[in-house]
């Protein structure tokens, strides 16, 4: 085992990455309560819904831990569930049958492209200075996410959208008592400092009476029938839904890559080219994934942004992926147990992830304004937009334009051009509410 996944050669051990893997477990474990109530909103019954969403990240992230062998966890992904429920479903009227069907087209697309090696090309025609902002973009939208989640930042009033919260309320004291535990584990460099303080937090919480108990240890997951295989190609084939469709592919292909890259970027797993080995490895991961997942029952999935925290405690191969899909398929039966965590006690872990995720900003060229300018688009736009597919988009275009406007032309990949073209039709045809 330590053999196949190169331990020696990542400089990690066997505790190291089981520890990086329940790491990451614990701070994406949110997702198995969030995507089903979310989902609810376009008519998926959440029973069904939860069984779905383990299912789909447990079986996304066993394929990136056996064959990809990298440390990225896979789950369904938040902005496209909220586009689905909120935008196609209940904004647009279509069903949620038909939505799923234009997750499982986009699915099979990536997959097609991915065994062509279209994606993995596209993804080498990146500029290192957007590949280095996609990390600091999601390190800053993974704090905000982190502020808001612990009632440290909170949504303000018409001319200024956010505020800080008020520090009074038990959740914020539990959250800045969590983060201080977390902040002075790790400037003690002891090993599992995110995780201590996750589960620190959660049981001063339920000290305090200020988070229920779980209300139980073990149950049976729920029968995921009603919305299995549930499909409507019929419907989604229709020149009508191809703005659906276009805007579901373009919104995972250009958050999986960012995300991809910018993880990559953190974990020290870029070449000396800014670019990352064998990508067309967790990119088919994420594409068989997001085939898979509307077939049980559930949105887009692709690499997740949380995966950073257990890369912090030291995970960099496979194993960790392999550890968090067990985790999530024993959360079938331990959903109780494991949702449970209160959001103002891994939101204390998003912050502390998001500080270490802005290193990379040293390496984008501050001297070239063509470089600096979409790196900068890329960033403000991932974190102030609350969409990490309209600041990657973004760059993506002002990159090659930059470089046009600048007579520097020649120095535009085919590849960048394709990219460019992409991000323009997310604008064009992202649906208007």
């Amino acid at each position: 085992m330590k053999r196949y996944f190169a331990f020696d050669r990542h400089g990690t051990t066997l505790r190291r990455e089981t520890l990086a893997g329940l790491t990451t477990f614990v701070t994406m474990a949110y997702i198995i309560v969030v995507n089903p109530a979310i989902l609810e909103a376009a008519g998926i019954p959440r029973g069904p819904s939860t069984t779905a969403t383990i299912l789909a990240a447990a079986f996304g992230t066993a394929i990136m831990g056996l064959y990809a062998r990298r440390p990225f966890a896979i789950a369904p992904y938040m902005g496209e569930n909220a586009f689905v429920s909120f935008t196609v479903v209940k904004a647009l009227g279509f069903t949620w049958q038909e939505a799923l069907a234009a997750v499982f087209i986009a699915g099979i697309a990536f997959t097609i492209m991915t065994v062509l090696r279209i994606r993995s090309w596209l993804a080498d025609s990146i500029p290192s200075s957007l590949k280095y902002s996609f990390a600091v973009g999601i390190g800053f939208f993974i704090t905000f996410i982190g502020l808001n989640e612990t009632g440290i930042v909170v949504l303000g009033v018409s001319g200024a959208p956010v505020r800080l919260g008020n520090l009074a309320e038990p959740t914020v004291i539990l959250a800045l008592c969590g983060l201080l535990v977390t902040v002075l584990l790790m400037l003690r460099r002891v090993r599992g400092a995110v995780i201590i303080g996750i589960l620190a937090t959660t049981l001063l919480s339920f000290a305090a009476g200020v988070s229920p108990l779980p209300s139980g240890l073990v149950s049976l997951p729920p029968d995921p029938a009603p919305i299995f295989m549930q499909l409507d190609l019929s419907s989604a084939l229709t020149p009508k839904f191809f703005p659906v469709v276009l805007t579901i592919f373009v919104m995972a292909f250009v958050d999986t890559i960012g995300t991809l890259i910018g993880l990559s970027a953190r974990a020290e797993l870029l070449d000396e080219h800014g670019n990352l080995p064998e990508i067309e490895k967790p990119m088919l991961a994420d594409a068989l994934a997001t085939t898979f997942a509307p077939l049980v029952g559930t949105t887009t999935t692709g690499a997740y942004v949380e995966s950073a925290a257990g890369i912090e405690e030291g995970g960099r191969t496979g194993f960790t992926a392999l550890v968090t899909a067990a985790l999530f398929l024993l959360a079938l039966f331990f959903s109780p147990l494991l949702t449970a965590v209160p959001p103002h006690a891994y939101g204390v872990a998003l912050i502390v992830i998001g500080s270490f995720m802005i290193s990379p900003l040293t390496r984008i060229a501050f001297d070239d304004p063509t470089e600096l300018i979409p790196s900068f688009l890329t960033i403000v736009l991932v974190s102030f937009t609350y969409n990490i597919g309209v600041g990657i988009t973004a760059g993506l275009l002002a990159w090659p334009l930059c470089k046009v406007l600048s007579g520097k032309v020649r120095q535009v990949p085919a590849g960048a051009w394709v990219l460019a073209l992409l991000s323009l039709s997310f604008y064009v045809f992202y649906p208007k509410m």
